[in-house]
């Protein structure tokens, strides 16, 4: 009889098919999840000329979306401890893909926006199960590397959206963006029968069969016997919120939460509203989803770009950059210019938002003490979940408001502004690098 320890295991385990199929199956579910929640602001203008509907109406819908979201990472976060991963995120996939299908066949804006905020429930709640499912089983030389490559699926789902919704929505109509939205249903089949569930989970219920199996897809070289004995390494759980206002920390987390909150918001508002108002701005809707297939681009970009300038000049530094261009792009997207340059535009905005959200998560990371960086971390995202709420309400009403339309790209420029100064608080003198730093120069 053997104690083995599968943390071990996972993390000298080399890369082979079983991590390909989990990366390439958390790609899939989050390239639809970004697909589906995108999808909104690509009909936007389709719905407020069919259903005549207001602005901030339009707006309300899209924060009820992002509300559901909320909810739903709490809800199903629970979940997927109880009842496993597996479980939990085909219920998600099934979940959002549903109620997406159903918001084509919906009858007016009530009907419509019931569907998407329970949509929004497994939207919001899908994503941190599979990042989280992707690193549990990932090989720890190459850890950061498979969560990003599935990461990614989040942003090829914004490109898609743009990509195909000028044809379809031109051609044969907005509802069939949300039919389309539809297809992850097509690979549940595969999910119950290829996805692992976590390894903690099967060796809290004793199922060491199952545990077995795994171990053996991730290294065939291991000689298991039925007497063998399973252990894990789980997470420190419960870090008090007060632990991150230690240290002469609480200026610099009072500075990622304004930060956060502030990128969230320019992220969701624009990309919620950005087709619209270009629609308002004279553009044909062609056209002006181009403009959200150029934002979505830039994320991309920025979110690779953002990372490496971060790595070579300091997070600080670039963020602030990125704040500044951001708030920068978004002013200057208000004037008269060729199409050419408002596309540039656009690339540069999403590269700033999204891109500069990747780089914030990261800050926020390496600032933190080790066994406070989950919180520090979560709490960010939990304050920013309300900036990506606010986003869309504050795109509806600034448009139904009627001022000029660069009126409004100047009023998603100014969170910029203020996100580059709250992440000017961060004292890096107190982050766990400069700490431990000077306790090997003292020593």
């Amino acid at each position: 009889m053997s104690k083995i320890n599968v943390n071990n295991t996972v993390d000298n385990s080399k890369f082979n098919s079983f991590h390909l199929l989990l990366v390439f199956f958390g790609f899939l579910i989050l390239l639809a999840d970004g697909y589906d929640l995108m999808v909104y602001g690509a009909v936007l203008p389709s719905l407020i000329d069919e259903w005549s509907i207001t602005a901030s109406t339009a707006g309300f819908i899209g924060s009820l979306t992002l509300v559901g979201g909320l909810l739903g990472n709490l809800i199903f976060g629970i979940l997927g401890d109880k009842v496993g991963r597996k479980k939990t995120i085909i219920s998600c996939v099934f979940s959002f893909s549903f109620f997406t299908v159903l918001c084509g066949f919906a009858l007016g804006p009530v009907d419509f926006a019931v569907y998407r905020f329970i949509a929004g429930l497994a939207l919001g709640g899908v994503m941190p199960i599979i990042v989280s499912l992707t690193s549990e089983y990932a090989p720890k030389s190459i850890r950061s590397m498979l969560v990003g490559v599935a990461s990614t699926g989040f942003a090829v789902g914004g490109i898609l959206v743009a990509l195909i919704g000028s044809n379809i929505i031109t051609n044969i109509g907005w509802q069939w963006m949300f039919y389309t939205g539809g297809f992850p249903l097509l690979i549940i089949p595969f999910l119950i029968k290829y996805l692992p569930d976590s390894l903690a989970f099967h060796i809290k219920n004793k199922e060491n069969k199952k545990v077995r199996s795994i171990l053996k897809k991730l290294d065939p070289s291991l000689q298991l016997t039925d007497e063998d004995v399973f252990e894990v390494d789980l997470p420190k759980k419960g870090v008090p919120l007060s632990e991150l206002f230690k240290e002469k920390r609480t200026v610099s987390t009072l500075g990622f939460w304004v930060s956060t909150f502030m990128l969230l918001l320019m992220v969701y508002g624009l990309g919620t509203w950005l087709p619209q108002l270009m629609v308002e701005a004279g553009y044909a809707l062609n056209s002006s989803l181009t403009f959200l297939l150029a934002l979505n681009f830039g994320a991309m970009f920025g979110q690779v770009g953002g990372g490496l300038l971060a790595d070579c000049n300091g997070s600080k530094k670039v963020l602030i950059g990125m704040f500044i261009l951001g708030a920068i792009s978004l002013t200057l997207f208000g004037l008269q210019f060729e199409a050419i340059m408002l596309y540039l535009l656009a690339g540069i905005a999403g590269s700033c938002t999204t891109g500069g959200q990747a780089v914030n998560n990261a800050y926020a990371s390496r600032f933190y003490p080790v066994h406070a960086k989950s919180t520090g971390v979560g709490w960010a995202l939990g304050i920013g979940r309300f900036g990506a709420i606010v986003g869309p309400s504050m795109g509806g009403l600034l448009l139904a408001s009627n001022i000029p339309i660069y009126m409004n790209f100047i009023m998603f420029a100014i969170p910029g502004l203020l996100g580059a100064v709250a992440i000017s608080f961060v004292q890096d003198k107190y982050s766990e690098l400069a700490l431990n730093k000077k306790i090997r120069t003292v020593s």
